[in-house]
């Protein structure tokens, strides 16, 4: 264990909203137990955690996907990708009637998203639900308007599935959508499609269960429909390539997500704050992390991150 720092350290912090839950409270345990360390976390999107990360505006910053080549050589110190957890992007929607969880295929998701099918009752959607009375009302998609780790992951599905999809958005934190309404942050999805009848959303999570909304099951690579659980991110772990990965209890819609740390602090006494939170992160706050439907590091990428760790100044 690092040893904790003499002096208060006011930490700052921001990037994803995937991992925001699980982070919330790791950084408020972590001050309760270290007083003089308070981590202040801001919930903006990956996209705005690698800006803030790159300017060296914040400590620190966290994204679910990790940046490029141009943006590490772009950033004002050198950055290294720690993974934290894991966890699902599902489907979310608002469906008055229906309370048994929908299936979705890939190629069904990634049309609805084009435009392509517009009415919940469209032929495609009824043959993977088979006896569900689904209505003959327009579907309103719900997409993230700001740079999205969700939104790359959720892409990085699409793509992998729907080779109309891989030829027009493609994948990416922040895409061309063509149809549909943005909302910012997973709490902003979340919201419209919670209050918005018809409507279809993707979000972590966590945030489907906190907002007690309904989530779809998504065919995975096997042709099995799967609903979003941590045992189906942890089987997707085990992959190779984490999104649309291979095994019959794999969960399609998976992915790690990242703290961006510097390798060499400015200041050393809060490098060696950042160093004793990430050491406490590994050895307590990972048994957390199914307590709020995430997926905690495999061992053997866990004893990698350690080793990471040790190399931070």
């Amino acid at each position: 264990m690092v040893a904790a720092t003499a002096g208060a350290q006011n930490i700052t912090a921001a990037g994803a909203t995937f991992p925001y839950p699980i982070y919330n409270k790791w950084f408020t345990e972590y001050n309760q137990q270290h007083p003089n360390v308070k981590i202040n976390y801001q919930s903006i999107g990956s996209g705005g955690g690698i800006k803030q990360t790159t300017e060296g505006t914040v400590d620190f910053g966290a994204s679910d996907m990790p940046m490029t080549d141009q943006q590490l050589n772009e950033a004002k110190v050198k950055v290294i990708h720690i993974p934290t957890v894991l966890g699902a992007v599902v489907p979310v929607y608002n469906l008055p009637g229906i309370s048994k969880p929908l299936n979705f295929s890939g190629d069904v998701i990634a049309d609805i998203y084009l435009g392509r099918i517009s009415k919940w009752n469209d032929p495609r959607i009824a043959k993977d639900n088979p006896g569900v009375n689904l209505p003959n009302s327009a579907i309103l998609p719900v997409y993230r308007s700001d740079g999205s780790g969700t939104t790359f992951i959720f892409s990085d599905y699409l793509s992998k599935v729907s080779p109309a999809w891989a030829s027009g958005p493609g994948k990416g934190t922040a895409l061309k959508w063509t149809t549909g309404i943005g909302q910012k942050g997973n709490e902003g999805v979340a919201g419209m499609v919670r209050q918005s009848p018809n409507s279809i959303g993707y979000v972590e999570l966590i945030y489907a269960l906190q907002n007690k909304m309904e989530y779809g099951a998504v065919k995975n690579l096997s042709g099995k429909f799967l609903l979003g659980t941590p045992a189906g991110v942890t089987a997707a772990a085990a992959a190779a390539s984490i999104t649309n990965a291979a095994g019959v209890n794999s969960y399609p819609i998976s992915s790690f997500t990242y703290l961006l740390i510097p390798r060499q602090f400015a200041d050393p006494a809060k490098g060696v704050a950042v160093k004793g939170f990430l050491s406490w992160m590994l050895e307590h706050g990972e048994s957390e992390a199914s307590g709020l439907y995430y997926a905690p590091l495999p061992v053997q990428i866990q004893a990698q991150v350690k080793k990471t760790i040790a190399t931070i100044k």
